[in-house]
Formats: C-alpha cells, structure tokens, sequence
C-alpha cells in the first residue's frame, strides 16, 4: 500500500506540473482551456471553476489541458438547423440550444439561414412568424446540446489564433515545469538533509586493510596524498586508483593535529580494471545552507539533465537494447524499491523522474510535445503553417506507433518483474 500512494503522489504530482505548465501560459496567452485532467480514460470526479473543467480520471498514465479550438473542438450552425435562443438584457444570445430537451421560458426559435460563431459573432434565421431576424451573439455564449453545454469559443480565443511564439511557449511549457519541478525538489531535498560537502573525511575504515593497518582512523580527514592537495573525495579516490602497488604518503586531520601515514593501495578482487584501494568507505558530510540550496538544486538538475541526455545517445548508438527500457511497470516497481531507502531518497527518484518525463516530451516526436514543437519552428522559417490536416496525420501516426511501444515496453516489464 505504501508503494501504490508513493505512485500515485509521484506520477500525480509530475503530471500535475506538466500540465500546469501548458494550463498557465495557455491562460496568459488568452486560450480558453475547456478541461484540466489528471489521469486519462473514464472521469471519476470533475469540478467545473469559470470556464474550465477540472477533472480526475481512472488510469493514472497521463494528462491533458483541452484547449478551444483543438481536435474539432469549433461550433457550426448549418444552413435548416432549427434551435432555441435565450437572449440577455442587451438583446444578445446568451444561450444556444440544440436538440432542445428542457423547456425554457421566453425561448426564442430559429431556423437558422447562416450563422458566424467565431469571428463576427452573429446568427440569422427565420423565428416562428417566418421573419428573418439578425440576432449577436454574446461572447460568452453557451452552447447546449443534448444537455451538454459547451461554452462558445471566439476565435481570438482559439489556439491556432495565437502567434506562433504563443503557441510554441503553452507547448513547451509543460516540459519546462517538469524541469522547475526537479529543480524545487532537489532544491527542499537540501534544506531538510543538508548540502553533500563532498569533504575527503574518512567514515569507515576497514578491519585488515591497507588503511587499518597504517593506523587510519574513523572520521580522520585527508588532505594531502604525496604532497598534493586533496579537497574532495573524488580527488582521494582517483589518486588511489591509479596506484594500485604504489606506496603513498598521506597527510590526514585528526581533532586538529595533523598526522602522516605510508599507505600501499591493493589491487580490488571485485573490479578487472586493477584498480587500487585501501579499504575505506565515505558518506559525505552534509551542511545547512539556505542559500546553497537553490545552488545544489540547479546543480543537481543540470547533472540529471546530462545523464539522462547520455543514456539517450546510449539508446540511439545501440549500447543498449528496447529492453533496457521501462513503462510504467518499470517505473512502478523501480519505485517499490527506492521507498525502501527512505523519504528522501524517493524524493530524489522523483526529481530525476520529472526531467526524464520533461526530456522525453521533448523529443521530436509525432504527438509528443517535442513533435508539435517541430511543427511551430517549421511555420516559422516558411512563414505558414503545415497543413492541418497533413499534421494531424502525422501525430496520428505518431500516437499509433507510441502505443505499440508502450505495449512492447510493458510487456518486457511484466516478465522481467513477474516471470
């Protein structure tokens, strides 16, 4: 149970992110967001707030903001519909109703002769005394039909009506979030465990070694290895491993005095690469530092960031195969795992989880956001868009091809984990 909620709260809160990031600046950009969903397939729960429909969906794989003017999202009144119209104070339509079921007072029927309900906002028609009549529309007219109301969409206020610099910002927003999202995890993973110093401070010293032998001790604090400064870690360990055999002076920091011990590094039974160590083991020292913080948090991200970047070019170059690779599954069962480490080390796979999700919608991909921003650079340097038909083929397309691997991917994930 603990794993499912650690899941859920993860992969709730990466989708949430990203999908507040396309949310937000598609609100600054003017585009009226017809949905906000958490979670695809059947609607558990839906929340309507202005003119936005909030809502949580059975199966946790995902997300969406519906935007006005997207996927035929548009109005069209044909030529012989006939529907009722409710006017406001001003004498304008302020309700639209189609296949009318209630029954409404001071109604106003048409039979509609031609309509405009996005730019000039206008319906004419013929009412019951077969007299044409010019009726405006209100901005934010509603649309009902089969008890389902929708609220109407001016064009100024559709997706494809914005500049293309708009249109590619509410897009890339949502990776953009995810990355924020790491950088505010790592940044609070900081402030509550500390800042690694990364400091040469010896945390264990084992018995029969090289280092027991010379009469290191626990806690003392290198800083010199044949004349040579050492600072971090990273420089004792790579000053040991190329010595493998080799007799080294080391300066150590014991309560303030300052101590010298001769150390041979063995060569390591557990690695073929005959590297030298002298049997001690680190946990870096941490520190608490507001400030640093922000720093360890960027720092963190941009090391994220490069790794995941490697393991791409890894994939592409065919060091590893589509086996390698995990669903949700995977990720589900990875997470099993890094609960068991504690809180912290759960929120730092969430922060790496979050760029690897920020990353992948990147790609240049059909149907990912990454493949419509392709789209919106590619009407740029022609100075018109793609035809939206042919672009919707190709994100078709796309989707088909993401839902085979998804299936491949899942499929690999169940009979590593469970067979």
């Amino acid at each position: 149970m603990e794993t499912v909620i650690s899941f859920i709260i993860i992969f709730g809160a990466l989708v949430f992110f990203h999908e507040f990031g396309h949310f937000l600046f598609a609100k600054r950009a003017g585009i009226l967001v017809r949905e906000f969903a958490i979670g695809m397939g059947p609607k558990i729960l839906g929340i309507t707030k202005g003119e936005t429909l909030y809502t949580l969906r059975l199966l946790p794989i995902g997300g969406y903001v519906r935007m006005a003017g997207e996927d035929m999202d548009t109005i069209q009144l044909q030529a012989g519909h006939r529907i009722g119209v409710l006017l406001n104070k001003e004498g304008q339509a302020k309700k639209i109703i189609m296949n009318q079921k209630h029954v409404y007072p001071e109604i106003l029927f048409l039979e509609v002769e031609e309509a405009d309900l996005e730019k000039e906002l206008w319906i004419k028609g013929y009412d019951e005394d077969e007299k044409l009549v010019r009726i405006d529309v209100a901005r934010d007219a509603v649309v009902e039909e089969n008890g389902r109301e929708t609220i109407l969409a001016p064009y100024d206020r559709q997706f494809d009506s914005k500049t293309v610099g708009k249109r590619f910002m509410t897009i890339f927003a949502g990776p953009l979030f995810n990355f924020i999202l790491a950088f505010l995890i790592f940044t609070a993973l900081g402030m509550m465990q500390g800042i690694p110093t990364f400091e040469p401070v010896i945390t264990e010293v084992t018995e029969e070694s090289p280092a027991a032998e010379a009469g290191m001790q626990n806690g003392d604090l290198v800083t010199e290895i044949e004349g040579n400064s050492i600072g971090t870690w990273d420089e004792l360990v790579e000053s040991v491993q190329n010595n493998a055999g080799n007799p080294l002076e080391f300066e150590v920091e014991r309560n303030g005095e300052a101590l010298n011990f001769t150390i041979t590094p063995e060569i390591s039974e557990q690695s073929p690469d005959q590297i030298g160590v002298i049997g001690v083991l680190y946990q870096s020292p941490v520190e608490k530092d507001f400030l640093g913080s922000f720093v360890y948090g960027a720092e963190q991200t941009v090391f994220w960031f490069k790794e995941i970047f490697r393991l791409l070019g890894m994939l592409v170059t065919g060091q590893f195969t589509i086996d390698a690779l995990s669903g949700p599954v995977g990720i589900y069962k990875t997470t099993e795992e890094v609960a068991k480490y504690g809180f912290f080390t759960l929120m730092s796979w969430a922060g790496m989880l979050s760029i690897n999700l920020g990353i992948m919608n990147l790609l240049p991909l059909p149907a990912l956001d990454g493949g419509r921003l392709m789209f919106f650079i590619l009407e740029a340097v022609r100075g018109k868009p793609v035809d939206r038909q042919k672009e919707g083929m190709v994100h078709f397309v796309g989707i088909m091809l993401l839902m085979l691997l998804m299936i491949v991917v899942t499929w690999n994930d169940i009979q590593k984990y469970f067979f």
